[in-house]
């Protein structure tokens, strides 16, 4: 007890020593202590006592003395530094449930089509079919099959099944039969669209070209149908189809977007079987888990063009990853933090989780490639959740083989178990993170967060020269708008496969309640009952709020650089 007293007076003693001194000195010629100085000693003692220690920026009391004898002399007194900024180990009471979607109960996925939607059997010409070949890794693809099904209802055209790019940066050579079940796929579609698995022989030449970007209804029918009406022209080819159809269709188009993306396409049951065995063995560990798409590989590092403090090694490797991309130009790495364009380290991603209210006994599921720096860079994370787990920590070596050298299809488990996840947070705005945002969404509004990295910035920057609980509170206020809850863009704002508004629903009653069960009937009604399984920057104004602004990376505007960002 009573070192616990004498220490808040640390520094007054150590004061009161100092002045001592210099009273000491100043009277050294005389042999008796003066009661002038007696009372000036005493006068500074209580002055001490009563006044609140001084602290500069850096955390070190500065004691200041200003005596007549020494002209306002400086002392400096480095004491031991405060920590005001002290991670708690658990998320503290935040006043709601991180588990959940605010007022999610009251939406549900709608995409049944409508009553003036045409049929297959009643539009498809006969001689006419439409070949895709898409771009990019998994995600990516997924996107450029899902807009490839509405480019062919739209050309009045037979889909065949789309060709898997397997020339790209990931350099993967699965095929579509191997990463989707093909056999659902035409099954679930053949109300809406024909489908076929090859091109049939008699269908003569193909003619080979590219759709203009984010090309809408009209301009399928002014660009690609002449193509068709040309004589003995019955195939028609769109290579590097990604982003190749306009977020902007009327609602019976997007509905069928919809259909194909959370209903049509389904792994095959190897990658299903394993990555719903992964999702279980989290779920056998905590009955809640987090998924988290760290995206901290060196190329996307190195593409964000963003510095991360490792120094000249730091600035040569990622330099060197860069030389990759001919037409990448060179970026200012403190601008694209400044706005929000770079990926958060992991550490940054840990403090934001535990400002959002979870505690260290939360178990989360790492998907992610290479970490670049390896352990060194994931131990901070693992500091604030030690119960970090992977697709290698989750499997064995023996049950991983089958999918080690594919890289669609490890890409593929990982989607599996964040989909599965109570919650999935996306550390950049790639295509697997938009893709899986919608879903969520359409699923039910499932969290799904991402970080506003434009205002986080400048908070971790800053976080040093505050408390947890102000740091705390500023991250929970930056985060609006960016936690998967319902409304979170204006209708017609946002790339609609993270935004599929037209597909959402707001539950009105019974009534509301018995449509969305004939929306599942649809797909439950069909013989095959195994479970469905279902990368944009935003304007300042697509926000429901002008401050909710998100500056993630797009693939969409760079289409020679698209692959990178796919997953």
């Amino acid at each position: 007890m009573s070192m616990m007293k004498k220490k808040p007076h640390r520094d007054e003693l150590i004061g009161l020593q100092i002045l001592h001194g210099l009273v000491f000195r100043h009277h050294s010629r005389r042999r008796r202590f003066p009661l002038f100085s007696a009372c000036l000693l005493l006068l500074f003692v209580v002055v001490l006592f009563l006044s609140p220690p001084v602290s500069d920026h850096t955390g070190h009391r500065r004691l200041i003395l200003d005596t007549s004898f020494n002209n306002r002399v400086g002392i400096h007194i480095n004491a031991e530094k405060e920590n005001v900024f002290r991670v708690p180990r658990s998320g503290g009471i935040i006043g709601r449930d991180v588990w959940t979607s605010n007022q999610s109960n009251l939406f549900c996925g709608c995409s049944n089509a409508g009553n003036d939607f045409r049929p297959a059997v009643m539009k498809t010409e006969p001689r006419r079919y439409l070949l895709i070949a898409t771009s990019g890794g998994l995600n990516q693809q997924r996107t450029g099959i899902v807009d490839a099904v509405v480019a062919a209802y739209i050309l009045n055209a037979t889909l065949v099944v789309p060709k898997l790019d397997q020339k790209s940066f990931w350099k993967d050579a699965s095929n579509f039969s191997e990463i989707f079940n093909v056999g659902w796929f035409i099954k679930y579609l053949a109300k809406d669209v024909r489908i076929v698995s090859q091109l049939p022989e008699t269908a003569g030449r193909v003619i080979t070209t590219r759709s203009p970007r984010k090309c809408n209804k009209k301009c399928y029918e002014t660009r690609i149908v002449p193509i068709y009406q040309r004589k003995r022209v019955q195939a028609v080819q769109l290579t590097k189809f990604d982003y190749r159809l306009s977020n902007r269709l009327d609602m019976d188009l997007q509905k069928l977007r919809c259909r194909v993306n959370y209903h049509a396409l389904r792994f095959t049951s190897p990658i299903l079987d394993m990555g719903m065995k992964l999702s279980q063995r989290m779920r056998a560990k905590s009955s809640q888990y987090v998924a988290l798409h760290l995206r901290y590989e060196p190329d996307m590092l190195a593409f964000s063009g963003c510095y991360y403090g490792g120094g000249v090694k730091e600035t040569k490797e990622l330099a060197s990853i860069r030389k990759r991309w001919k037409t990448l130009h060179a970026k200012n790495p403190e601008k694209e933090r400044r706005h929000g364009k770079c990926p958060l380290t992991p550490e940054e991603v840990g403090l934001m989780l535990r400002a959002l209210g979870f505690g260290n006994d939360v178990h989360i599921y790492v998907a992610s490639g290479e970490v670049y720096g390896g352990e060194e860079t994931l131990a901070p994370l693992k500091a604030l959740f030690p119960n970090i787990h992977t697709k290698e920590t989750l499997a064995s070596k023996e049950e991983l083989a089958e999918f080690q050298s594919y890289s669609s299809r490890m890409a593929a488990l990982d989607f599996i178990v964040c989909d599965e996840s109570d919650v999935f947070v996306a550390n950049n705005n790639g295509n697997m993170a938009k893709i899986l945002a919608g879903k969520r969404r359409y699923s039910g509004h499932k969290p799904t967060i991402r970080p506003n990295a434009k205002k986080l910035y400048r908070l971790f920057n800053n976080r040093h020269n505050m408390t947890w609980h102000d740091f705390a509170s500023q991250i929970r206020t930056f985060q609006v708008g960016f936690m998967g809850e319902p409304n979170e863009v204006k209708p017609g704002r946002g790339e609609f496969h993270e935004h599929p508004l037209p597909c959402i629903c707001q539950k009105r009653g019974d009534s509301a309640r018995r449509g969305n069960e004939l929306d599942r009937n649809n797909e439950s009604n069909e013989e095959d009952e195994e479970q469905d399984l279902s990368e944009t920057e935003y304007a300042e104004e697509d926000r429901v709020m002008p401050s909710r602004r998100d500056s993630g990376l797009r693939s969409s505007d760079q289409p020679e650089l698209d692959e990178i960002l796919s997953d």
